[in-house]
């Protein structure tokens, strides 16, 4: 990815969202481009017209981030928003590293492996940055069921959601799963610039998928922490979950997520339909293979 690039884009998308009257800055004549001029956002921001311009054209090296917070201010930035700028400026900074990172070893701990088999009552993951797959309880493995056994998604979230039809079904909203899912990996990715799995992914659903490429170049951002998904699976039908993501400073490329229903509500009936199917297929799973050894014994 061209670093300069996401900054000249990022900061003129969010110059072009600004109004006039948003900013305060009333009695403007008409104005020949959208949101912001150059000169008001430098204003705004305490900066010389010069030095905005120089940010805006890509190059934020050596920008103090007190001045990265009053730009922040000026365009009006979210948290989200603000942390991918810093995480911009941190990668054309003289200690920003040039190479890509190795890819970070995708090793489940038996002891938290054991910690997510031992969560019964709601479905538990573990993703990594680009959002493979990695480890599951039960019940989380029988409701990923469908990104599981989808032979184009092969584990991995986004190449589920933007390769493979079968995720509109599973998602309803779907064009709203899919925004937040790109805005969530553009500040990932704003965090590990030189992270290559994720990268590759980028560039992969970039060349492939004209909906992940359209919402790629937004350029909007999100941090992926907590909230409520709908989505129809295809053993139990509609279910309405919240979700909460945990990060794991023993192995912080890797991040948990716990879906849970509502108590009382059809939700949390299908999900417990869900965890009954899930112990009653794994259970018959286990019959078979103990017969087959026992097979392998006699024979």
């Amino acid at each position: 990815m061209d670093r300069s690039q996401d900054v000249t884009e990022f900061l003129k998308s969010r110059r072009d969202r600004m109004s006039p009257d948003r900013a305060g800055i009333f009695g403007s004549a008409r104005r020949r481009v959208p949101g912001l001029r150059r000169e008001e956002v430098a204003f705004l921001a305490g900066v010389s017209v010069d030095y905005y311009v120089r940010m805006e054209r890509g190059d934020l090296r050596g920008v103090s981030p007190e001045v990265l917070d009053a730009l922040a201010r000026a365009l009006q930035l979210d948290e989200a928003e603000t942390a991918y700028l810093h995480d911009l400026a941190a990668a054309a900074g003289p200690g920003a590293r040039r190479r890509r990172e190795k890819p970070a070893e995708a090793v489940i701990r038996p002891g938290l492996q054991q910690f997510i088999d031992a969560v019964t009552g709601a479905a538990v993951t573990v993703l990594n940055r680009p959002g493979d797959l990695l480890a599951a309880n039960a019940l989380g493995r029988a409701l990923y069921a469908p990104v599981l056994d989808s032979p184009a998604a092969r584990g991995n979230i986004a190449r589920f959601l933007y390769l493979d039809p079968a995720s509109q079904r599973y998602w309803p909203d779907w064009e709203l799963i899919a925004d937040q899912n790109v805005a969530s990996l553009r500040s990932i990715a704003g965090q590990h610039p030189h992270d290559k799995a994720l990268t590759d992914l980028i560039g992969e659903l970039v060349t492939r998928s004209d909906a992940f490429r359209v919402r790629w170049a937004a350029h909007d951002v999100r941090f992926h922490r907590t909230g409520v998904k709908r989505l129809h699976h295809p053993e139990v039908g509609e279910l309405e979950l919240a979700y909460e993501v945990m990060e794991l400073p023993a192995s912080p490329e890797l991040r948990m997520t716990a879906y849970t229903a509502a108590p009382g509500t059809p939700s949390a009936e299908r999900l417990a339909l869900l965890g009954s199917l899930a112990a009653s297929a794994e259970q018959t799973d286990d019959t078979d293979v103990s017969a087959g050894r026992s097979g392998e014994r006699e024979g």
